[in-house]
């Protein structure tokens, strides 16, 4: 395996952990009163804003045109809004464990998108380290001891169909924009990106942001949201392009079945759990999937290193053009 598949698979491994972090984190911080997830969502998507044009001052500026921004635009609409946005709403609207099941559909959603867009073929080496790694996700989220709140029938199935519409909306972001992550550095990508999504949430929570007595929210509480915001946000979106750059699309989503697997492991850490064989035999199965599904040949053998010229959408040809 060369250097740059090591760091796609480093990237992925290493965000879809803060992830998986952010997951009991996440339930913690929402347990206060004054923390819903609609403020949680927006301090995201505001905190990640600021953090990467923070970060922008210490490398390169790079010039975006407009036509660039559009698409970025877009970009952050499949990739930010509608993704997170969406999947939140899903989850207050349907229990935790079946939202959890939504997400193993994100690998299968993206190969079926990546052998629309990208004509990548559906091989049985592929189809059967997806299903083998998503059996061992189930088991593992069935296995929980962690019981979803009961809810009414007919919410639960929207819930449910608006965190699938959420999986689609970023496996299209992964495969559609996956050549254009070359064009420009990362945190330029994402300042842009996290700008035009704030830009959207900003306006539905401000009265609500600007009236919460953060004084009285407990240092833990904040300290949650801390690493929502910059871990499971900002580091994680940082490693996004990296994996998207050197990955093929349904290798590195492969990785989201990391999630329940560092979820399990921090809710035995923080003693909300226990863990059993269940949990063992899922967790070997959630990897073995990603280690067939990396051996599944791309289309030619070399999509990893496909020139970004082949792919569309693209960025307009302008590059490292100081502003």
């Amino acid at each position: 395996m060369n250097q740059d598949k090591l760091k796609g698979h480093a990237a992925m491994i290493a965000a879809n952990i803060a992830w998986g972090l952010m997951a009991p984190l996440s339930k913690l911080a929402m347990g206060n009163p004054a923390i819903n997830p609609w403020m949680l969502v927006s301090f995201r998507v505001i905190g990640a804003a600021v953090a990467f044009w923070i970060a922008s001052l210490f490398v390169k500026r790079e010039r975006v045109p407009l036509a660039d921004l559009k698409l970025l635009a877009i970009a952050a609409l499949l990739g930010i809004i509608l993704n997170q946005g969406v999947f939140i709403f899903g989850v207050s609207l349907t229990s935790p464990i079946n939202a959890s099941i939504v997400t193993t559909t994100l690998p299968i959603v993206t190969m079926i998108i990546a052998a629309i867009y990208l004509k990548e073929p559906i091989t049985w080496t592929k189809f059967t380290g997806i299903v083998v790694g998503a059996s061992g996700a189930l088991l593992l989220i069935l296995s929980s001891t962690a019981a979803g709140g009961a809810v009414n029938a007919t919410q639960s199935l929207m819930g449910i169909g608006l965190c699938l519409f959420s999986q689609v909306s970023y496996a299209s972001y992964f495969v559609l924009f996956k050549n254009s992550v070359s064009k420009y550095h990362p945190i330029t990508q994402m300042k842009w990106m996290f700008l035009f999504a704030a830009m959207i949430y900003l306006p539905f929570n401000f009265n609500q942001l600007t009236a919460t007595d953060f004084s009285a929210v407990p240092t833990s509480i904040l300290g949650d949201i801390a690493f929502v915001v910059f871990g499971a946000t900002f580091f994680s979106y940082l490693m996004i392009p990296i994996g998207q750059k050197f990955l093929r699309p349904t290798v590195a989503t492969m990785y989201n079945n990391v999630q329940p697997v560092v979820a399990s492991f921090a809710a035995v850490f923080w003693q909300l759990d226990t863990f059993g064989w269940r949990k063992g035999l899922a967790i070997v199965l959630v990897f073995v999937g990603v280690y067939i599904v990396t051996q599944s040949k791309a289309r030619d053998n070399s999509a990893e290193t496909e020139d970004n010229s082949e792919l569309k959408p693209e960025l307009s040809p302008v590059r490292n053009r100081k502003a």
